[in-house]
């Protein structure tokens, strides 16, 4: 987990966005690439407009253009090497582009209301092949002096976000993987476990009966237990993918209080 692609765009997770990353690429001495998403308002050009499309977008590009510069002043304050690209699509759109080399890519877990649906994360994991850190907006640190938690389901969704989390599970207080209702069929929680001793990882094996839905008991021990952050695969394995855990790839994203390192 080397290269780290963050997103950058000046809304309300950018802060959340940008204080997550450096964390990561400290922990495991990694380069963050800062993808800058630069857009344009959409606008009705004609002859009656007497220059104020110009002026509206040579404005948007100040902001913009300072808004870089104050980024670019505090990164040369941190202790991790950094470097910029710059994409004029939507945040989804050039994340999906730019994510051949990445090795994690760190974004918002959710925007505000009524923002562009097509910009939202939902379909990353997807579309990249690659994990994705999702953040929450309030989210100032990741938080890696306590535990994190693995949600088990024996999919090749959930192995493929484990394998991805590896080099941040290391770094973790502990390491605690959490099976619901046993599915089966599928690869049993010790396998994992085994999996992850082999990297020097000793996880806590944590069998749990769904409450209401898969995602309120997630959140229920989430609440109890505080970890730093919650690894899960997003979506599962064809074709009841968006039908059963697409919904809880979902609500997770909506409304986990912690990161979400998710991997398809």
């Amino acid at each position: 987990m080397k290269n780290i692609l963050l997103l950058v765009h000046e809304d309300d997770g950018q802060e959340a966005r940008l204080q997550v990353a450096l964390d990561v690429a400290r922990a495991v001495g990694g380069h963050l690439e800062c993808l800058e998403v630069r857009e344009f308002p959409v606008m009705a050009f004609g002859g009656y407009a007497g220059g104020a499309e110009a002026l509206a977008i040579a404005e948007i590009e100040r902001l913009q253009r300072e808004f870089r510069i104050r980024l670019e002043r505090r990164l040369e304050e941190e202790d991790v090497p950094w470097s910029f690209g710059q994409s004029f699509k939507r945040p989804a759109d050039a994340l999906a582009d730019g994510a051949d080399l990445a090795d994690l890519i760190v974004l918002s877990a959710r925007l505000e209301e009524g923002d562009d649906t097509r910009t939202r994360p939902e379909t990353l994991p997807l579309r990249t092949g690659r994990p994705l850190l999702a953040v929450p907006p309030a989210a100032r640190s990741l938080r890696l002096d306590r535990s994190a938690l693995i949600a088990w389901d024996g999919s090749s969704a959930a192995n493929e976000a484990v394998r991805g989390a590896v080099p941040l599970l290391r770094c973790a207080a502990s390491v605690s993987v959490m099976e619901i209702d046993p599915p089966g069929g599928r690869m049993p929680m010790q396998a994992i476990a085994t999996y992850l001793s082999r990297h020097g990882i000793v996880p806590n094996l944590i069998e749990k009966r769904r409450q209401e839905t898969i995602a309120s008991t997630l959140l229920d021990q989430i609440s109890g237990a505080n970890p730093g952050f919650l690894v899960m695969g997003a979506y599962g394995d064809p074709p009841i993918a968006e039908a059963i855990f697409g919904g809880v790839t979902r609500t997770m994203l909506a409304i986990s209080p912690i990161p979400l390192l998710m991997a398809h």
